[in-house]
C-alpha cells in the first residue's frame, strides 16, 4: 500500500519535471512548458549591454560563466550566474545595427520560474544603460 501511495505522490513530480533550454544554448533540469525569461532592447552596442548585464550581475549574485556563442552569423554573448539561490542566465545579441537585445531567464533551485527576479535584473540593466 506504501508503493501506491509513494507512486501516485512522485509520479506527477517526474512528469512535471523536465529539461528545458537555457538562453546561453544550454539545458538545464527545469519544469518546461512556463515562462521564464524576459527581453529587453536598447538602443546600444553589444559591448555596452553587455557590460552592463555584467556590473548588475556582480552586484547581486555570483558570476558563475561568460561565453560567445559562434552559432549565428553575428556572435552573441551570455552570462551564466547565481542570484538569491537562483540559477540565472543572460543573453546579449545585436538585432540590428542600431539596437541589441537582451534576455534574462531565472530558474529556482527545483527548476521552477522566478520571473520577479528575471524582471528585476533586466529593468537594473536598463537603470545602468541610463546612468552611463
Amino acid at each position: 500500500m506504501k508503493m501506491k501511495l509513494w507512486s501516485v505522490i512522485l509520479l506527477p513530480a517526474f512528469l512535471a519535471a523536465g529539461c528545458v533550454g537555457t538562453v546561453s544554448e544550454k539545458k538545464t533540469a527545469a519544469v518546461p512548458f512556463v515562462k521564464d525569461k524576459i527581453e529587453g532592447r536598447y538602443e546600444r552596442t553589444v559591448p555596452q549591454v553587455y557590460e552592463a548585464a555584467l556590473h548588475v550581475v556582480k552586484l547581486n549574485g555570483t558570476l558563475q560563466n561568460e561565453m560567445i556563442l559562434h552559432k549565428q552569423e553575428i556572435p552573441a554573448r551570455a552570462i551564466e550566474a547565481r542570484v538569491n539561490q537562483r540559477k540565472v542566465w543572460i543573453r546579449v545579441e545585436p538585432v540590428d545595427a542600431k539596437v541589441t537585445s537582451v534576455v534574462v531567464q531565472a530558474r529556482t533551485s527545483g527548476g521552477g520560474t522566478d520571473m520577479r527576479l528575471a524582471y528585476e535584473l533586466e529593468k537594473q540593466i536598463a537603470l545602468q544603460l541610463v546612468n552611463k
